[in-house]
């Protein structure tokens, strides 16, 4: 592994842990509350906090594991219902994003999947007032085609963020909030395929990529 493959790893994990930081504490801190409450109804709301955080904390996991891991135990090709329960509990779980599902394929190369799990990432985020995720992906004779559209009563998208998609980001300028951006530039870009994405001053946001056979 070299230098800066191993500073990438890091810049991952630190994403990683940035994410998981918020759930993984209100986990800590409910567990503190719960110890020190005896009224039956502050300690039946502290587990339902309880409950939340776990299930959040969970879903992110699930999500990353595919979206940034090697989404071990399914060999070259990763079935598009476990795509779309990560994406679902990524964002649909809290109820801010709906998800429109438009993935026919009951399998997509694991590659595939990362392009389409790590697009609808920063699409999801962009929501920041939450909106509509839709989410397809379609394979054919000249390769796979994967579009994300989200659209909302705002959408913010990262200049910085936009410029790793599109190759515009120097890679000693990738940071932790970037990696997850270049990372999917850099996976499009091995097998000669294309990112195209909407102009900043659309009403609705578009990440596509073209994946050649």
């Amino acid at each position: 592994m070299t230098d800066r493959s191993m500073e990438f790893a890091a810049l991952l994990c630190s994403r990683l842990c940035h994410d998981l930081l918020s759930p993984v504490g209100a986990l800590n801190n409910g567990l503190e509350l719960l110890a020190d409450e005896t009224d039956p109804e502050m300690r039946r709301r502290c587990l339902e906090l309880l409950g939340d955080s776990a299930r959040t904390s969970a879903n992110k996991l699930k999500f990353f594991r595919l979206a940034f891991g090697s989404a071990g135990g399914f060999g070259d090709q990763v079935p598009s219902t476990e795509a779309r329960a990560a994406i679902e509990g990524m964002f649909a779980a809290t109820g801010r994003v709906t998800i429109g599902w438009m993935v026919t394929d009951e399998q997509l190369d694991k590659r595939a999947a990362k392009i389409l799990l790590n697009l609808a990432l920063i699409g999801g985020e962009a929501l920041v007032r939450g909106g509509r995720l839709d989410v397809g992906a379609e394979q054919g004779a000249n390769g796979v085609e994967i579009v994300i559209r989200a659209e909302g009563a705002r959408i913010v998208l990262d200049p910085e963020l936009r410029a790793a998609l599109t190759g515009k980001l120097a890679a000693d300028a990738v940071s932790a909030r970037t990696s997850a951006a270049w990372m999917t530039r850099t996976l499009v870009g091995e097998v000669g395929g294309d990112i195209m994405m909407s102009e900043p001053e659309e009403p609705a946001l578009l990440l596509g990529a073209h994946l050649p056979v």
